[in-house]
């Protein structure tokens, strides 16, 4: 009998189209997505539904700190759910608790309250600064311009990005924004309401933007003088990705004075669950035991199974030095970059960040642009994407590298390499 030949799989554009005809019809279109409908992943590469591979330097927007499927998580997913995958926090789990102890021990002493994301860990330091100071009639935060905390209600308006806010007026009251990096600005924003400062170590959206090391302890001896609360956005420059466990140990790292430098809270999330949504924030003691029984709470928050995925994430980091690797290859990365800032001025502006987080900042009014409106740093990302690798824009003239912390040397060659190819061309 004759074989039958299989039916022919359908064409490339054809997949891809059925796929974003299924998001124009049922999902809001609160993204600006890229033209790409990814199929699967494996280590630092992706897939397209059309079998393209892309090197992912993106991970997710610095989610997926051990790649993509990595067999750890699998098998530390498969084994707890096996056990428990989900209990209310009306009960202890094993998970959670070794999981809060194990972050405590990397930070300082405090607790840990378990969320979904960034900012619910976030809101969950704004009401610890609410309850610190409510009996005082303090409850301002002082945020700096260009962070981004979130895109709560209070998230947008702790936010210091004015297109966040946008038609989403009258902004929550109680926060205000100075300009980063500037201790005397702080000072001078400091109000009688004013009950806390949050920061981040290195600002993420808004550009990759590291603190000084003289910010940082500036801010603690400034809070400490008015006796205010020193928090932290660890949300995105967390978790080794900067080669220390959180940005401040690592910007503050053989800095004079800086070894009893605590923040008083600190939000994660993000690698936390290295792809399997979590957050947390840990208040440091005497803090820690504000939000008593029945004031905060999240129904999925620290599940057993998220806890197990993050306990082996922690793991596989120390097994394989993984913080070492990103200082390592993150410091020959930003060298490759200021390199090109030196070869193609016009293009290049700027390079700046630490460890796997690392920005490159375009010119303004580059020609092969100038005849879209969209922004450079989108321009240049679609080009990245054509080249098989994929980035994140910040803002709307750089471009953000936030690698798998286990990339390899050849990978991130690659990317260096295509980076080159792409700024050549615009050059």
């Amino acid at each position: 009998m004759k074989e039958i030949s299989p039916t022919p799989p359908p064409l490339v554009q054809n997949q891809f189209e059925s796929v974003r005809d299924l998001f124009s019809k049922n999902v809001v279109p609160s993204y600006g997505r890229f033209d790409l409908a990814l199929s699967h992943g494996n280590g630092s590469y992706v897939f397209d539904v059309g079998g393209k591979r892309y090197l992912d330097l993106g991970s997710g927007i610095a989610v997926n700190c051990l790649g993509h499927a990595h067999p750890a998580i699998l098998e530390a997913l498969a084994d707890q759910a096996k056990k428990l995958m989900h209990v209310s926090n009306l009960y202890y789990t094993e998970p959670q608790g070794k999981l809060a102890a194990e972050i405590v021990r990397r930070i300082g002493a405090g607790k840990i309250f378990f969320c979904n994301s960034g900012a619910e860990a976030n809101e969950g330091l704004f009401k610890v600064a609410r309850k610190f100071g409510h009996d005082e009639g303090r409850f301002e935060i002082l945020t700096a311009t260009n962070s981004f905390h979130g895109r709560t209600l209070a998230g947008i308006a702790a936010t210091g990005q004015e297109k966040t806010k946008k038609s989403f007026e009258p902004m929550m009251p109680g926060f205000r924004h100075v300009s980063y990096n500037d201790l005397n600005a702080m000072r001078n924003a400091i109000s009688p309401a004013t009950v806390a400062i949050m920061i981040e170590g290195v600002q993420g959206e808004g550009g990759v933007m590291p603190a000084t090391a003289e910010y940082l302890l500036g801010l603690r001896a400034l809070c400490d003088e008015k006796k205010l609360l020193l928090f932290m956005d660890g949300v995105q420059d967390g978790h080794f990705r900067t080669g220390k466990f959180q940005s401040f140990q690592r910007i503050l790292e053989n800095v004079s004075g800086a070894g009893k430098f605590l923040p008083d809270g600190l939000s994660m999330a993000k690698s936390l669950g290295g792809g399997f949504p979590m957050g947390a924030f840990w208040v440091r003691t005497p803090f820690a035991d504000l939000l008593g029984p029945g004031t905060h709470a999240s129904t999925f928050g620290g599940t057993p199974l998220a806890c197990a995925v993050a306990l082996k994430i922690l793991e596989v980091v120390e097994k394989e030095n993984l913080a070492a690797q990103a200082r390592k290859l993150g410091d020959w990365m930003l060298n490759k970059l200021k390199r090109l800032a030196e070869v193609y001025p016009a293009v290049v502006k700027d390079a700046r960040g630490i460890g796997l987080m690392l920005g490159m900042e375009l010119r303004e009014k580059i020609p092969a642009f100038a005849s879209s409106e969209k922004s450079a740093a989108v321009q240049f990302t679609n080009r990245m994407q054509a080249a098989g690798v994929l980035v994140i824009p910040a803002g709307t003239q750089t471009i953000r590298l936030l690698p798998s912390l286990n990339l390899k040397g050849h990978e991130a060659g690659e990317g260096i390499s295509k980076i080159e190819e792409v700024v050549k061309s615009l050059a």
